[in-house]
């Protein structure tokens, strides 16, 4: 037991004697937890034991070996769909804005950038209210067409009155520090609390490398694959956003980055030095740019491909023996 309220004090100490250079001791000392949450109706019901065995008969089957289930409304309607698109919006937002936790359900976001946040989110949510309220007027007429194609499954007690209340939008910035109350009470468990977080802000930021490492790998990748190569004696099409997307990456990275490996910064860098200045209408009148291009993108890929493989690993590795070493 001493030992390990000795480790945790040593740890706890080094977090906080940790330089600000330190990438962990960066992203504790600058980042907010930040978790969004939906109230959503369901859509689907699985079928009564009834109704499954009647299905099971048509195919000469027993009803306990099938699982089935029911649609209850058309989510492809475009009323429906509107309000699909708020949640969809909402968790691109923050999933943008903001680094992977080990915690499910939780992210890490600056904190110079709560307000803004708040904000955003305060807006959708005033998105997804007007959405409902215009899904409400289209109600009726989807259960009407549900009726039509349930036939017998359907069910009216499988449907509410009224969609009030039953779509939200929330967020809450949960604390992911130790307990301040707990330094008074026992040092000692707030020595292994503090190891316990440090434990956890090592493993962000490794999930972060990752992200990041990931998602510039397959950005790069689809950019180069199309530049290169013909495809029925012409060049290969690609879009605009497969060029607008690389550059929105490189904004993202330039917030978010904890700058815990130099190997992806230059190669972030390489890439966007890569496609500085160059706009898709180039790209497309120009045969030799387009070879070059592809061929300096290939070149970051391949780096990329080896952090992908070896650094993360190593990293995750150390990072579960800390944790095992704090409890």
């Amino acid at each position: 037991m001493n030992d390990t309220i000795d480790r945790g004090a040593g740890a706890a100490r080094a977090a906080r004697n940790a330089p600000a250079s330190d990438p962990v001791h960066r992203l504790q000392s600058t980042m907010a937890a930040a978790r969004v949450s939906f109230t959503w109706l369901g859509t689907r019901r699985t079928l009564t034991p009834r109704q499954k065995q009647e299905a099971a008969d048509t195919f000469d089957a027993e009803g306990r070996y099938l699982s089935a289930g029911k649609k209850l409304l058309d989510t492809a309607h475009p009323a429906f769909r509107a309000v699909t698109g708020v949640r969809n919006r909402a968790i691109g937002y923050w999933r943008g804005v903001s680094l992977p936790y080990p915690e499910p359900g939780i992210r890490l976001i600056r904190q110079d950038r709560i307000e803004p946040f708040n904000r955003e989110l305060t807006g959708l949510r005033q998105q997804l209210t007007g959405a409902v309220a215009e899904l409400q007027e289209h109600y009726q007429a989807l259960k009407g067409g549900a009726h039509q194609r349930l036939g017998r499954l359907f069910d009216e007690r499988d449907y509410p009155p009224s969609l009030a209340g039953l779509f939200d939008l929330e967020w809450d910035f949960p604390s992911v520090q130790p307990p301040e109350y707990l330094r008074q009470l026992s040092p000692a468990l707030y020595a292994q609390e503090s190891a316990r977080v440090s434990a956890r802000f090592e493993e962000a930021v490794v999930l972060a490398e990752q992200a990041f490492t990931a998602e510039l790998s397959k950005l790069v990748a689809h950019l180069s694959e199309r530049l290169g190569g013909n495809q029925d004696g012409k060049p290969k099409v690609f879009r605009d956003t497969a060029v607008e997307n690389l550059s929105e990456f490189f904004n993202r990275f330039r917030q978010l980055n904890v700058r815990s490996s130099p190997q992806l910064d230059e190669l972030a860098e390489q890439a966007q030095r890569v496609i500085r200045g160059v706009a898709p209408e180039e790209l497309r009148a120009s045969g030799d740019l387009r070879q070059r291009v592809a061929a300096q993108l290939s070149a970051v890929q391949s780096k990329l491909d080896g952090l992908l493989v070896d650094k993360p690993r190593r990293k995750i590795l150390r990072t579960i023996t800390t944790v095992a070493g704090a409890t």
